[in-house]
C-alpha cells in the first residue's frame, strides 16, 4: 500500500462555465501542484463539488487525474455517495482506474446511526483492496462519528488505514492518534487546527488552503517533521487568516476557485446553487492573497 502522509490539497474541479468542466485546466492545475512539491493530492472531495458532478464526470476526473499524476505522487479520490451501493461503485472505479486510495464519508442526508456508519465503511472497504481514509465531518454530514466507532472499524478492517478528522475539536484527533497506533492514522481536515493536529499525532492534512498556498503549507509540514517548530509556527501564523476565512465563510469552494483565477490558474464558476463571492468577500480574499504574495502580476 502507498504511504499516505503530508499535505494533500483537496482540488477544485475547474470549469469553463457552469455546465462545462475545464479538463485542460484540471490537468494544468495538477501539474502546478506537483511542481510546488505537494506530498499528494485529493480529487472529487467537497472542494471539488462532487455533489454537483455527474457520475460520468466523477469517473472521468479520476481517469484524467491518474493519467496526469502518472504515479509521481499519491492520488486520493473522494468516493462519497448517499447509498452504500453507489459508494462501492465509485470506490471500485477509483481503484480500477489506478488511484492510490479513497476518501469516504458516511451518508450525508440519512444521518445514519453508529452501527449503520460502521457497516457502510466496512462494506465499501471490503469491496476493494487499496487503502480507505474514512471521513468524520459533522458539519457536512450531520453526524459526529464516535471515536469508538472510528477505532473499531479501523481495527476490524485491514484496509481502513486513515481517518480525516474534521469535527473541529482537537481532542478527537488526539484520542484517535493515540489509541489507534498501529492500525489507523489521522489526517487533519480542519483548516484552523492543522498544526495543532500534527502536534497531537496526526500524520497529514487534507488541505483546502493548500490549493492557494501549496508550497507554504508543505513547508510548514516539513518544518514540523524536522522539529523546527519556530519556523512551522511562523508559516502557520501566516496562513491562518486564510484558513479561518475558508472555515468561516461557508464559501470555501468559491474562495478557492476565485483565488485560482487570480493566480493565473484554472478556477472558473461554481455550479448553482453556489453563487460567486460578493464585493466584500472578494476584497477580503484579495487582501489575504496580497499578504501571502500569491497574486500574479
Amino acid at each position: 500500500m502507498v504511504k499516505l502522509e503530508g499535505v494533500f490539497p483537496v482540488l477544485i474541479t475547474p470549469m469553463v462555465n457552469e455546465k462545462e468542466i475545464d479538463w485542460e485546466g484540471f490537468k494544468n492545475n495538477i501539474e502546478h501542484f506537483i511542481k510546488e512539491g505537494v506530498t499528494g493530492i485529493t480529487i472529487n472531495g467537497s472542494t471539488g463539488e462532487f455533489v454537483s458532478l455527474t457520475k460520468e464526470e466523477r469517473f472521468k476526473a479520476v481517469e484524467v487525474a491518474v493519467k496526469q499524476v502518472n504515479g509521481r505522487i499519491p492520488l486520493v479520490v473522494g468516493t462519497a455517495a448517499e447509498t452504500t451501493a453507489d459508494a462501492i461503485e465509485y470506490t471500485q472505479q477509483a481503484e480500477k482506474a489506478g488511484a492510490d486510495a479513497a476518501l469516504l464519508i458516511n451518508s450525508y442526508y440519512a444521518h445514519p446511526k453508529e452501527n449503520e456508519i460502521y457497516e457502510h465503511f466496512k462494506s465499501v472497504a471490503e469491496s476493494v483492496k487499496f487503502p480507505i481514509m474514512i471521513y468524520n465531518n459533522p458539519f457536512t454530514s450531520g453526524v459526529d462519528i464516535s471515536t469508538e466507532t472510528i477505532l473499531k472499524v479501523g481495527r476490524d478492517v485491514d484496509n481502513i488505514t486513515h481517518v480525516k478528522e474534521s469535527s473541529g475539536g482537537i481532542g478527537k484527533a488526539r484520542d484517535i492518534a493515540r489509541q489507534g497506533k498501529g492500525f489507523i492514522k489521522v489526517f487533519s481536515g480542519s483548516e484552523d487546527l492543522a498544526l495543532e493536529s500534527l502536534l497531537v499525532g496526526a500524520t497529514g492534512w487534507i488541505s483546502v488552503s493548500g490549493n492557494i498556498v501549496p508550497r507554504l503549507v508543505t513547508d510548514m509540514y516539513n518544518h514540523v517533521q524536522n522539529g523546527e517548530m519556530d519556523e512551522a509556527w511562523a508559516l502557520y501564523d501566516k496562513v491562518l487568516p486564510l484558513c479561518q476565512f475558508l472555515e468561516g465563510s461557508g464559501k470555501y469552494v468559491q474562495i478557492v476557485k476565485r483565488a485560482m483565477d487570480l493566480q493565473g490558474l484554472a478556477g472558473g464558476p461554481c455550479r448553482k446553487p453556489r453563487l460567486p463571492l460578493n464585493e466584500e468577500e472578494e476584497a477580503k480574499l484579495k487582501e489575504l492573497l496580497q499578504s501571502l504574495e500569491t497574486v500574479t502580476n
